[in-house]
């Protein structure tokens, strides 16, 4: 038995990097929005921790401890690209190719089964998230962002909200009918940007609205990166990483699921 399961999981991801392949063959000429997506945050920085950081100073921390406003944004900045370069790929691509492009009814005459894409598609997405994340990461290391070698363990943090938001776009890919839906997904997107805890710390807001940001996946994303870059360390840590790969083990699931339902009708 563990034979045959050995065998399955091997074909899947053989199957799987066939799809990485293909759609590596077509980013290639379409490479600018990936160039793009990692311009994006570094505005963000610039205009909101060099910009705005020049007028607030410093922040202090729960512990006592200050930081520049520029040190306490800058993570938080970091977990939005790894949101948004899996986003962009695993929702409005996915939307494209399988509601627009027909590219999956062809790809499924091949021995790939809708798992297959999925996992392709989520392992091209993080591809796509963590050349922001890279770019952005340097950038951080050149103003003198990253405190400490062990700061640099906010890379792989990373990898905890690119899963969980690969999961949550591909099922919203399956669950749109049209090019409008995504209004509403970006208007979330953007509430959470603004309002999970980017700028300010969430014991700023009325007691009333912080519920609301603690269920925000950008919310536990932000708290796990800039946990870690700042040293705030802490059992929460592990709440957040649980939160978001929860996110993405059910996002996943529900995502092949509605996959092959739609696919196979």
């Amino acid at each position: 038995m563990s034979v045959i399961a050995y065998g399955a999981a091997r074909a899947g991801l053989r199957n799987s990097g066939a799809l990485l392949n293909r759609n590596w063959i077509a980013m290639r000429r379409a490479w600018i929005l990936i160039l793009s997506g990692a311009v994006e945050s570094l505005l963000f920085l610039f205009a909101f921790g060099f910009g705005v950081g020049a007028l607030v100073g410093d922040l202090t921390l729960p512990d006592g401890s200050t930081v520049s406003y520029t040190a306490y944004v800058a993570p938080a900045i970091l977990a939005n690209a790894a949101m948004m370069g899996v986003l962009a790929e695993t929702s409005v691509n996915v939307f494209a190719k399988f509601k627009w492009m027909k590219v999956y009814d062809g790809i499924l005459n091949t021995p790939l089964r809708p798992a297959d894409v999925a996992l392709g598609e989520v392992w091209w997405a993080l591809i796509r998230g963590f050349t922001y994340i890279g770019a952005f990461v340097v950038v951080m290391g050149l103003f003198g962002l990253l405190d400490s070698w062990w700061a640099l363990l906010a890379v792989p943090a990373c990898v905890f909200i690119a899963l969980a938001f690969a999961g949550i776009g591909l099922t919203l890919a399956t669950l749109f009918r049209d090019w409008t839906d995504f209004d509403w997904m970006n208007a979330v997107v953007f509430a959470m940007f603004l309002f999970g805890g980017t700028f300010t710390p969430v014991e700023s807001y009325p007691g009333f609205a912080q519920p609301i940001v603690y269920v925000m996946p950008l919310y536990h994303g932000i708290e796990l990166v800039r946990g870690i870059s700042l040293g705030q360390l802490g059992p929460m840590m592990l709440v957040h990483i649980a939160y978001l790969l929860a996110l993405a083990v059910g996002g996943m699931w529900i995502a092949q699921r509605r996959l092959a339902r739609a696919l196979y009708k």
